[in-house]
């Protein structure tokens, strides 16, 4: 059997601890292409290139006349 804890943790104590646990933010490459920060071996969501190479297709803006 698990032993139980003898006395409640405070609010301030555990979001003391949950305050320690933090996403690390993703290693970011920049595109060879069009220079901005994309994640690595993904296309660019900027150009549409990977590894210098045209991908996909540019994403054209659609604005109302």
């Amino acid at each position: 059997m698990a032993g139980e804890p003898k006395r409640r943790h405070s609010k301030a104590r555990k979001r003391v601890r949950r305050a320690a646990i933090k996403q690390a933010l993703p290693p970011l490459v920049t595109c060879k292409n069009c220079g901005k920060l994309t994640l690595p071996h993904i296309v660019c969501g900027n150009c549409g290139f990977y590894q210098g190479k045209a991908v996909s297709k540019e994403r054209v803006k659609v604005t109302k006349a």
